[in-house]
């Protein structure tokens, strides 16, 4: 089991020194490009691939080279790593589990309201700053180009994106044919036939985005519940290999584990009493 363990959190510790090489190239090269989505990614991608890099290289020093301390210090901080994945699949879960929009009758795509979803991403997609930013971003996408010159038979027939169905299209309910004395929803005055405001300011267009973010959220949780437990069956077989080198240091006739004396019987001193006593007689 000593060698066993060792070999297996090395060859893994190895694996995954290997693979954060690109996963922080990735994030400078997003540093580099001028599409403000792709710069959503680049600390957590730069953080992921340097905390990788260094508590892989921990771990494959400790578990090669029996280092007691560096197997510590990557026990530890694959701890940390496996609470706070932990912490953050729930919260994921917890926050995407409202919304998914309405269907429309007569229409393939959906249609969705911001109120639909958790108070926590309303909060989010409502602030200023925020928004500007993702607003730069969509027009950046051109997402909604790809449906400029959609005929009324493909809104009829062909489905959209959530981005798509709130961003680049006023509201199905949105009547601009007569003037009508009945209240209409708040975001058919926001829409503008201009390429860059379209309904870019409308509360669908905010709920759209919400709706992408929370399915790529539900992908993203099922990845990191097998991650979770990836790692703890790495953590597993990590003690194991710490074990192991703690025990490699001390198998010799000193440390914590050198073999203590084994007491003897009640009767010996008994025996070994009348032994010498004899002795002395004869």
């Amino acid at each position: 089991m000593y060698r066993f363990s060792n070999t297996v959190i090395g060859f893994l510790n190895l694996f995954t020194l290997l693979a954060s090489i690109p996963i922080i190239g990735a994030g400078l090269w997003m540093a580099k490009s001028s599409t403000t989505c792709e710069s959503f990614l680049q600390t957590p991608l730069l953080v992921v691939g340097f905390v990788i890099l260094v508590i892989s290289l921990a771990g494959f020093i400790g578990a090669c080279f029996n280092v007691v301390w560096a197997l510590w210090v990557y026990l530890l901080v694959m701890l940390f790593i496996i609470a706070t994945l932990m912490g953050l699949t729930i919260f994921g879960f917890v926050v995407t589990s409202q919304g998914g929009g309405e269907e429309i009758p007569g229409r393939v795509y959906r249609e969705f309201r911001l109120e639909d979803y958790s108070p926590w991403l309303r909060n989010r997609i409502k602030d200023p700053l925020y928004w500007n930013t993702v607003r730069s971003c969509l027009l950046n996408s051109k997402t909604c180009a790809k449906i400029q010159f959609w005929t009324p038979i493909d809104y009829l027939n062909s489905d959209m994106t959530p981005i798509q169905s709130g961003c680049c299209k006023p509201p199905t309910s949105c009547n601009y044919n007569m003037v009508t004395m009945v209240a209409q929803n708040p975001d058919c005055y926001r829409w503008n036939n201009a390429p860059t405001m379209l309904c870019y300011e409308c509360d669908s267009c905010k709920a759209g985005v919400l709706e992408s973010v929370r399915r790529d959220w539900h992908k993203l949780s099922v990845l990191n519940v097998v991650m979770l437990l990836l790692l703890i069956g790495i953590y597993c077989i990590g003690c194991c290999a710490f074990q192991n080198t703690k025990r490699a240091e001390t198998d010799y006739p000193y440390g914590q584990n050198r073999m203590s004396k084994v007491r003897p019987r009640w009767d010996y001193y008994w025996w070994r009493w009348w032994h010498d006593r004899k002795e002395q007689l004869y």
